[in-house]
């Protein structure tokens, strides 16, 4: 597993279930896969945006709460909107040993949440990232979200590898949502094939390194 060297801020990837159509969303993605594969990367910390935690706050909210995972991973999410409040319980689902916002240079409520603060309005993700790494010794950070935080990401030549789990679906206009976030406009970078494998009988993993 490759971690950074010489680098301010953590190797990044992105690790994402998509259609063959390059859509995150809009169909029934392998979740167990999903989540094995994810295990396999050790990573120090998740970055999660709000969007994604506040799709799951029903099911946070029925969840049990053993505790924080002793010895696992950062949670860090983008909050640049203050939206998120269920942090207790992110905290004590299991998953994470602590969680943080992420938040521009705006007032806003605490819930009790340790906070990184960069940026204006929004939250400045290359000087977050570096914090996390400064702060919090995060070395290797895997995004676990949408395409909005994704194409951010990317536009600002912040990901150094992608994850894809190609699925055999094909997603119809109105759904689809181009994992890569559609709408940021991304520098130019190369791709360097990493591995591609079969998952089972019909899923394929793809792996890319991104040179900036």
């Amino acid at each position: 597993m490759a971690t950074p060297t010489g680098n301010h801020r953590p190797y990044v990837l992105v690790h994402m279930a998509v259609s063959l159509d390059g859509s995150f969303s809009g169909f029934q993605p392998d979740v167990s896969q999903f989540y094995s594969l994810a295990a396999e990367w050790q990573e120090d910390a998740t970055l999660v945006g709000a969007d994604t935690i506040l799709a799951q706050e029903n099911e946070l909210a029925g969840a049990d709460l053993p505790g924080p995972k002793e010895g696992g991973p950062v949670l860090a999410v983008v909050d640049s909107g203050c939206r998120v409040s269920a942090w207790n319980a992110l905290r004590d689902v299991g998953h994470w040993s602590r969680v943080i916002a992420l938040r521009g240079n705006v007032p806003s409520p605490t819930h009790g949440v340790e906070e990184i603060v960069t940026g204006g309005q929004q939250v400045d993700l290359a000087a977050a990232l570096a914090e996390l790494r400064s702060q919090h010794a995060v070395q290797r950070l895997r995004v676990d979200s949408g395409g909005n935080l994704v194409g951010a990401l990317m536009a600002g030549g912040l990901v150094d590898e992608t994850s894809l789990l190609v699925h055999p679906a094909l997603v119809a206009d109105s759904h689809r949502r181009p994992w890569w976030g559609g709408g940021h406009a991304v520098p130019t970078f190369q791709l360097t094939d990493l591995e591609a494998r079969a998952i089972g009988d019909d899923i394929v993993q793809l792996r890319y390194r991104l040179v900036w």
